[in-house]
């Protein structure tokens, strides 16, 4: 394990009853805790901006892909009107 720092946390008491109870049960120290719960705490910040930057890229591609699709259907208009023109005439 890396070198470990000393820290002061200022903790309301009901917190720290809580801690204290947790830490009983679990057979485990106050530092133990307060690492587990930090390290659980970024990873879940990791995770969330991570999803929030997928969010960001669905909502970039969904635009993309509105786009895409009106150029597309332009597109479609067009080959039909010229389709239909052609029918027109072999009646």
């Amino acid at each position: 394990m890396a070198e470990l720092k000393k820290i002061l946390v200022s903790l309301p008491d009901s917190l720290l009853r809580e801690v204290d109870e947790i830490v009983a049960i679990e057979k485990k120290n106050r530092s133990e805790f307060i690492r587990e719960a930090m390290k659980l705490y970024i990873r879940e910040r990791h995770r969330l901006e991570i999803r929030e930057k997928m969010k960001k890229g669905y909502e970039e591609m969904a635009k993309i892909n509105a786009e895409l699709t009106e150029v597309g259907l332009n597109s479609d208009m067009v080959s039909l009107e010229v389709y239909e023109a052609i029918l027109a005439e072999c009646e």
